[in-house]
């Protein structure tokens, strides 16, 4: 085989894409459909969700995904090719896996298909973990603490980030949709392109391209399609929707995309150098990419996502516009946060955390902000976050009412320094979590620690 063609339809499976955009996809004759499900974007939420909250929580979430997923299975079924996605459910655990199981198990049984379906779990074991750290292969991933035994026993959900290899497998094991836990996110791009030989470096960087869909071209979209096309010492990307193209400039700046470092995209079992990598026009839509090399690691190491439970959380949100307010506005948090810790002296201090985010001034920054001026008006989020969802709400009203009512020098009136947008104005939010591990940990085996489960689906 000279060339290999891999379809990603949208940035994350549930994000959408065109209809017509999939129509030319499926007429270049891709080999495989592939798509990323997931993410660390939305932060912890997901990973740390319980399975009984997670019912209601991944069944809105499944809205989009089960829009997605009709066609790409009809699709990739129609042409006898297979569909792989990774990081299910938005965090890749086992209750993610089986919830876009049963979304797939349902389309199947609606449209009358039938497939083999492998399923691989990305959930582990905190007895592996804890094992590892003594054995001290488990090393922290960036400015992050050590791992200590008491992070593992307080993570809610471990999973590990799969690279290539399980993919490979459940390929050469026959199944037509595959379904991953947390995986790498070029993974299951490359996965085919290995198994059909072709250049490891090539095939991942590939993968890195095609992951977040339409992205990588101009205009940009996290929901329509992109073509990679792999042959032995290059690949090609470009957008099957006409109104957009792949440039030089947007095909390397995706290249960066979420990369500590420019020249070297770090993988399961290994390292992708850039250093040797050159990009060239092929068409005014299409770009070539070449000199990809992949070097591979002495030690194989996958990276760990824990997240524990931290309490529960109650917002407020509220506008200022009084020039007189918004040039006490400092004088009024503060006011109000010593208040309020008055009035809740009965409860643990450690207990309970109170945030004030100033948007239109630092609230995206905080105190980085470079910039000094102040808007006229500003948007106020008052954040609390305590041990119980009752105690979460009390004193994110009770604060509210301080600054609402704060009387500050030069004030006309005896009330309103906020303006609501919502009522109620308090609104619970529910469980907090926290990444507590992010992690590398060395393994023996890419393969033994993903389980893989064939599954015959409406036969």
């Amino acid at each position: 085989m000279d060339e290999l063609r891999i379809l990603s339809p949208t940035g994350i499976l549930g994000y959408g894409f065109p209809a017509d955009s999939l129509a030319e996809g499926m007429a270049n004759k891709p080999h495989a459909i592939a798509v990323d499900a997931g993410s660390t974007d939305p932060g912890p939420y997901f990973l740390g969700i319980q399975p009984g909250e997670a019912i209601g929580k991944l069944a809105k979430f499944g809205r989009t995904v089960h829009a997605d997923l009709r066609p790409l299975m009809k699709a990739t079924l129609g042409a006898r090719i297979p569909l792989i996605i990774g990081s299910a459910g938005g965090a890749g655990g086992n209750l993610h896996v089986m919830g876009v199981a049963l979304l797939i198990r349902e389309i199947a049984e609606q449209e009358g298909l039938k497939f083999r379906m492998a399923l691989i779990r990305a959930e582990i074991e905190p007895s592996l973990v804890k094992e590892k750290l003594r054995q001290g292969k488990v090393t922290p991933l960036g400015p992050v603490p050590e791992l200590s035994l008491d992070d593992v026993d307080r993570s809610v959900r471990i999973v590990a980030q799969m690279g290539v290899e399980p993919f490979v497998r459940a390929l050469e094991e026959g199944a037509q949709v595959i379904l991953g836990g947390r995986a790498s996110d070029p993974a299951m791009f490359a996965a085919l392109p290995i198994l059909q030989g072709f250049d490891k470096g090539l095939s991942i960087h590939m993968g890195k391209i095609l992951e977040c869909g339409a992205i990588a071209a101009e205009p940009g979209s996290g929901g329509d399609v992109l073509l990679g096309t792999i042959r032995r010492d290059h690949f090609l990307v470009e957008p099957m929707n006409p109104v957009r193209r792949c440039t030089v400039r947007s095909v390397a700046a995706h290249s960066l995309y979420e990369a500590a470092d420019p020249w070297h995209l770090n993988e399961p079992g290994g390292t992708v150098d850039l250093r040797g990598v050159s990009f060239a026009q092929e068409t005014d839509r299409c770009v070539r990419v070449s000199g990809s090399r992949f070097v591979k690691d002495p030690v194989y190491r996958i990276k760990l996502e824990g997240a524990e439970f931290v309490g529960y959380r109650t917002i407020c949100i509220a506008g200022v516009r009084d020039p007189a307010a918004l040039a006490h506005l400092d004088e009024m948090l503060e006011g109000a946060r010593i208040r309020t810790a008055e009035q809740f002296s009965d409860l643990d201090r450690a207990q309970w955390e109170l945030y004030f985010r100033v948007y239109g001034r630092d609230g995206v920054m905080g105190p980085l902000e470079p910039e000094s001026s102040l808007a006229h008006e500003v948007g106020l989020l008052i954040e609390v976050i305590a041990s119980t969802q009752e105690d979460a709400t009390s004193i994110c009203m009770f604060a509210h009412a301080q600054i609402l009512h704060y009387g500050f020098p030069g004030r006309t009136s005896t009330a309103g320094n906020l303006a609501f947008p919502l009522s109620p104005q308090d609104i619970p939010v529910g469980p907090v979590h926290r990444f507590n591990i992010y992690h590398l940990m060395e393994v023996d085996d890419p393969l033994i620690h993903f389980p893989i489960q064939m599954i015959e689906v409406g036969r």
